[in-house]
């Protein structure tokens, strides 16, 4: 990959595309494009054909996905399913048609089976069943590794996928219906404080152990991952240490500085009770993440504080 590789990046608007392009850039990589979704529908594959065929990028980067947590996870299983099959479908076929070299496709930890050993090898993938809270959208992205490994099979092309663990940090959804269970937790506290709520609610029992990679450090993993000769067809990328969703809780109800109490409310799903990813074939390669978890809190909480503008409209 050279310095003025034309790299696109599909979701460069998003929290792990917009990561992903200042990576890039501060490596000195000088020739990125990306398309807002308003001028590019990439479930909309003659539009997405177009707009290959114009810009003829040589690498690609899917990192565009509709995402969420559980709620909308079981609000919407058809879209979930649909949509981003509709979205990597379109982006893997065309890239493998326009002969792009390299294709980094990102998937997510809920692609195991629910009750699989831990930590999470790659080799578990389809030993057993899915997680019902997240399956639809886990699927799908099941769909795109196989995707990518059967290119590598049949093309011999560097088509591979990157499976991060639970990812936070700047341009995060903060949005109460619709985020992950970190971000909500940061916007929960906030909003309590500012308030003087005298307790959070939460959901569950906060017993299930959960690993967090901020986003930057996926960021530089993808561009690690093009800068040497992967030998496998996909990896997992994490931190490779976990904590309960208690833990969590508290340490950002600390870092927001709010005093109240937490009341935690097990009548709603915990989701999977564990999920701890191995990433010794990534630390193996070369790569380890280098954020903790409270430094990447921190500087999420910051972000968010920053930014009320960009969140609200995220919300919207």
């Amino acid at each position: 990959m050279e310095k003025n590789s034309k790299i696109y990046i599909a979701g460069h608007k998003g929290m792990v595309g917009s990561a992903i392009w200042r990576a890039l850039t501060a490596k000195g990589y000088t020739n990125l494009i990306g398309a807002a979704s308003a001028d590019l529908d990439l479930r909309d594959q003659i539009a997405v054909q177009t707009f290959f065929s114009k810009e003829q990028p040589e690498i690609v980067i899917d990192a565009a996905a509709r995402v969420g947590g559980i709620l909308a996870n079981m609000t919407a299983p058809y879209e979930f399913l649909m949509q981003n099959l509709q979205i990597q479908n379109n982006l893997i076929d065309t890239a493998l048609r326009t002969n792009v070299s390299q294709f980094v496709f990102l998937g997510s930890s809920c692609i195991y089976p629910k009750m699989a050993e831990q930590p999470l090898k790659e080799e578990y993938l389809l030993t057993d069943s899915l997680e019902p809270t997240n399956e639809w959208y886990a699927i799908a992205k099941i769909a795109g590794v196989k995707a990518c490994e059967a290119i590598q099979k049949q093309y011999g092309k560097a088509f591979f996928s990157l499976m991060p663990t639970n990812l936070y940090g700047s341009y995060d959804n903060f949005d109460l219906n619709s985020s992950h269970v970190l971000p909500a937790m940061i916007r929960k506290f906030h909003e309590a404080k500012i308030n003087s709520s005298p307790s959070v609610g939460l959901w569950g029992s906060g017993t299930p152990l959960r690993e967090f990679l901020y986003v930057d450090d996926l960021a530089a993993a993808v561009v690690f991952a093009l800068e040497n000769n992967m030998t496998e067809s996909f990896y997992n990328v994490g931190t490779g240490t976990d904590l309960s969703i208690k833990d969590v809780a508290e340490t950002i109800k600390r870092i927001v500085g709010y005093t109240g109490t937490i009341t935690w409310d097990a009548s709603k799903p915990d989701g999977t009770p564990r999920k701890l990813m191995d990433v010794s074939k990534m630390k193996e390669m070369g790569w380890k993440a280098q954020v903790s978890l409270e430094t990447g809190i921190q500087k999420t909480y910051e972000w968010y504080l920053n930014n009320q503008e960009t969140v609200q409209q995220r919300s919207n």
